[in-house]
């Protein structure tokens, strides 16, 4: 705030109406005659709407209606998102356009508007939109245009550090997945006649369905989107009982139990059940792998379905194109390497140390994104933070 103070050096801040400052303007319908889905030599003019970053790109025109800087404002949907334009383009429905009538640094002005972006009180009876009625009378701070550019240079460099950090740390998230990816497969290869292969019909035991009629219990159920693909944990569950219990609420799951994912089974929603979760329901949508003890060990069948070998089979028996699945007996006819379980705890050991580490790292980049993500809205708050 003190920076703030040496900036205005003693200046008062106007604080004018959207109104005052911009014309806003609604956009209008689909230029038809000059309209292309794809990008050409010809139309190379976005055609905008509403919606976050590249998903507001409706098509491609070659009659620009917004030729200087501007913002726009989703009218509906993501209602109040805010994007900084400075490239022509053509709004359509659903996409409101404050064009500077005031001598302005617009991107100062874009910057503060996302402070506010959450904050818009829209009815909610009907369909939620937002409208000029309602932004018209929302009021900008005006410093003088020197300390505009000053906070406007700063916020920049703020932000691109901030998405410079995040490249980095996703590009070494993605070069760990890989790296774990390819000792995983390369620990649990074995060739044929170096240790028996047997499916995992062959090693797993038989598993039991819910009996409904008389029972009062209720029970925590997993269903196809509780799984984590990211961490192959469960997330969410509901609480079912007889009465409201979904059609394919069927499966008993207990402790060690592996289950896979046969709808939509390339998305490879896997995991291992816990003591937590044992003796709850999983859905039919699930294969779940019981294993012997006696030849295998749990982890050994989760971490095998890991691996780039058995997403290859899946995809090879899936089918359907709507909605794909491999079948149970699918899942079963595959086959693993068994090697003694004396070998399968030292690999699996291995396997773990990879995970954790890997894991560690998934669940760190999301919490780092978001401290700086916090971080630079607090510097850009205050940086934006002028007495009315």
């Amino acid at each position: 705030m003190s920076y703030l103070d040496t900036l205005l050096q003693g200046v008062e801040v106007e604080w004018k109406t959207l109104v005052t400052v911009f014309d806003i303007i609604a956009g209008g319908d689909v230029p038809k005659e000059a309209f292309s889905e794809i990008e050409t030599e010809e139309f190379k003019i976005p055609i905008l709407s509403n919606g976050i970053e590249n998903k507001a790109l409706y098509g491609w025109t070659n009659i620009p209606k917004i030729n200087k800087s501007s913002l726009t404002i989703s009218a509906r949907g993501t209602i109040g998102w805010t994007s900084y334009r400075d490239k022509p383009f053509f709004p359509i429905v659903r996409l409101l356009v404050l064009t500077p009538k005031i001598e302005l640094n617009t991107k100062f002005a874009y910057y503060y508007m996302k402070i506010i972006e959450n904050n818009y009180n829209v009815p909610q009876n009907g369909i939620p939109q937002l409208t000029k009625p309602m932004v018209k009378d929302i009021l900008l701070p005006i410093p003088p245009l020197s300390v505009q550019k000053e906070i406007v240079r700063i916020l920049d460099s703020f932000t691109e550090l901030t998405a410079e950090l995040t490249a980095e740390l996703t590009a070494e998230l993605t070069a760990r997945k890989k790296q774990y990816s390819y000792y995983r497969d390369r620990l649990l290869n074995f060739e044929e006649g170096e240790v028996e292969w047997k499916s995992l019909g062959e090693i797993t035991l038989q598993t039991n369905n819910v009996r409904w009629r008389d029972n009062n219990r209720t029970y925590r159920y997993i269903d196809l989107t509780s799984v984590s693909r990211d961490n192959n944990s469960i997330i969410e569950t509901i609480e079912i009982n007889a009465e409201t219990a979904p059609s394919r609420a069927q499966k008993l799951v207990l402790k060690n139990d592996v289950i896979f994912a046969t709808t939509r089974p390339t998305q490879q929603r896997l995991c291992l059940i816990n003591e937590e979760y044992s003796g709850e329901i999983a859905s039919t949508g699930y294969c779940v792998l019981r294993v012997d003890v006696q030849i295998v060990l749990p982890k050994w069948i989760f971490f095998y379905l890991t691996t780039t070998d058995f997403k290859k089979y899946v995809e090879e028996n899936q089918s359907g194109s709507a909605y794909p699945a491999i079948s149970d007996v699918k899942v079963k006819e595959y086959k693993i390497p068994i090697p003694s379980i004396e070998e399968q705890s030292r690999i699996v050991a291995i396997l773990d140390k990879f995970d954790t580490l890997t894991t560690s790292i998934s669940e760190g980049l999301p919490k780092e994104i978001e401290f700086r993500k916090k971080q630079y809205e607090y510097y850009r708050d205050l940086l934006l933070t002028f007495n009315p």
